[in-house]
């Protein structure tokens, strides 16, 4: 056995150690160093060291990533950090450029805010921009850059900017082009961000993706609700000169037909005239700046 082939055997257990590692924390394993340690924090070193198994090596850091951002999203304690996702996703899509899943599921996850991600577009965006450079023929990356600009840097004549690009792509489809228009006239509305999904909704064939337009549409119609039950809430105070205690008392007053329940059917939260989504909810949490603007 030569030196390379060693090494590459021990980066193996090492990889196998960590997922171990991540899957034990869930069952009360007092928690450690080991399971945010990255074992080889180098695309260039593991690339050296992958031989031929490149890919092999990218699906283990591939399930490493998904692992990773699983236990910290759901884990209680409020220190835990996603400090591994970008470097694992950067392994990953360094030892297999044309792993596309990577490119599209780490952006999402890399962009979405806390609690539920890290909070880095910037992240996001270096790595769809790289997936770019990989797979220059993928109209889907270049758009998702744009959604990411759109969605979670609110900043529309970027986004604008990319699907223009994306609509310049031989094999776009043709509704790229009128996207880039309406996020120009309209970005930050919530049709505008209706459009988006529901494109988003219909246009890709991931299931993972069409569910995750179909949440993001339930986000948008419960905002539009609690809108509703604002109003509502203000039209009491406004006639009785209190605050409501419960939903039952503005239904018997005839402000609402009965409890209002959000579009996954959990009531909406009351407490001290405040609406907001209910606990429990998987809408939770809403997005916030101005794409909630009506």
């Amino acid at each position: 056995m030569n030196l390379r082939t060693f090494l590459l055997l021990g980066v193996l257990a090492a990889g196998a150690v960590g997922l171990q590692a991540v899957h034990e924390l869930n069952g009360g394993m007092p928690a450690s160093t080991t399971a945010n340690l990255l074992y080889v924090r180098s695309p260039d070193a593991m690339k050296r060291l992958a031989l031929s198994y490149d890919s092999l090596l990218a699906d283990v850091y591939w399930v490493r990533a998904i692992q990773h951002y699983g236990t910290t999203r759901l884990s209680i304690d409020p220190t835990t950090q996603f400090d591994l996702l970008y470097p694992l996703l950067d392994l990953t899509t360094s030892l297999d450029p044309h792993f596309t899943v990577a490119y599209y599921f780490g952006s999402l996850f890399l962009a979405e805010p806390p609690p539920g991600g890290p909070g880095r577009p910037d992240h996001a965006i270096a790595l769809l921009e790289k997936g770019l450079e990989a797979l220059p023929d993928r109209w889907e990356l270049a758009q998702s850059i744009g959604f990411v600009h759109y969605w979670w840097l609110q900043d529309y004549d970027e986004a604008a900017a990319w699907f223009t690009r994306a609509s310049e792509f031989p094999n776009a489809p043709i509704w790229m082009a009128p996207l880039a228009a309406v996020t120009l006239a309209e970005g930050g509305s919530r049709e505008s961000s209706r459009l988006l999904w529901r494109e988003i909704a219909q246009g890709v064939d991931d299931e993972w993706f069409r569910n995750e337009a179909a949440r993001r549409l339930r986000q948008l119609d419960a905002m539009d609700h609690l809108d509703g039950l604002t109003g509502a809430v203000a039209a009491f105070e406004q006639q009785t000169g209190r605050t409501p205690s419960d939903w039952e008392e503005l239904w018997r007053a005839g402000y609402l037909p009965g409890v209002p329940v959000d579009p996954t059917g959990i009531p909406y939260r009351l407490e001290s005239g405040v609406v907001g989504l209910g606990d429990g909810s998987p809408l939770s949490p809403l997005p916030t700046g101005p794409a909630q603007i009506r």
